[in-house]
């Protein structure tokens, strides 16, 4: 046994002080085992790997089952669908455990693409699947406008992706958003692009008279580079399906109005 004194500087030069076992050991001239005692350091070690568990547990695997069938698939809509199955924790969890588990695309560089205020915009069609209209099963559709710069977005619903319903869309973007972007880039889509040879591209006439009447610059991608979208791409319709469209139920399509 030590003295009281002993042991009480001992805990004030570990606890206070902050110093090292061997540095009290040396200053005291005791050992390191009665260092070690007086501050008992036993109640400091963690006996092997200690998990707490966690009230997502039981969850965990339905989310690693979502997204290896929908790898993209937000975290908020993954907190929105373990709720719905009586998850009582919060989304702050869900978001950690999916940043372990998302399944990982291999990289894969780019350069970064940023544009001015007004400079672009990015128009595409997202598919919902079918809607029922009566008897019949409708193909429904989403036409989408969204800004470069500010992200701002414009999506409408249609039964259908003919070249009017396309026009249509821009037109009421443009008075949504209240004003026209000075050039518009496109996925190689039908209404857009008749024909194309490399760089050489034969533009469909009704959206050249389009631009003309709106006085905008029309801006295909190149085949298989959604890249040149730049800043864009993340609020896009790509973005727009990733959440709305996997995981849903064949109910939530039926009931969505245009």
């Amino acid at each position: 046994m030590i003295p009281r004194e002993v042991n009480a500087e001992i805990r004030r030069l570990f606890f206070a002080e902050h110093w090292r076992v061997h540095t009290i050991a040396e200053a005291l001239g005791v050992h390191h085992d009665t260092v070690r005692r007086a501050i008992e350091l036993e109640r400091f070690i963690r006996r092997g790997p200690q998990i707490r568990p966690s009230r997502l547990d039981p969850y965990k695997t339905f989310i690693r089952a979502m997204l290896e069938q929908y790898p993209r698939l937000r975290a908020t809509r993954l907190f929105a669908m373990v709720r719905e199955r009586g998850y009582p924790g919060s989304a702050v969890q869900v978001r950690r455990y999916v940043r372990l588990v998302r399944p990982q695309a291999r990289a894969e560089a780019y350069l970064r693409l940023d544009t001015l205020p007004g400079e672009q915009a990015q128009v595409d069609w997202g598919s919902f699947g079918l809607l029922q209209v009566g008897r019949a099963r409708r193909p429904l559709s989403c036409f989408v406008l969204v800004l470069s710069w500010s992200r701002a977005m414009y999506a409408r619903f249609a039964l259908d992706q003919t070249l009017e319903s396309f026009l249509r869309g821009h037109v009421e973007a443009f008075t949504a958003l209240r004003g026209v972007p000075r050039s518009i880039l496109y996925d190689n889509l039908r209404s857009v692009v008749l024909e194309r040879q490399g760089e050489h591209i034969r533009f469909h006439p009704r959206l050249l008279e389009l631009a003309g009447h709106y006085h905008f610059l029309p801006r295909p991608c190149a085949v298989a580079r959604g890249n040149e979208k730049g800043a864009s791409s993340a609020p896009s319709v790509s973005s727009a399906t990733r959440s709305l469209l996997p995981a849903r139920s064949a109910r939530w399509r039926t009931s969505t109005r245009s």
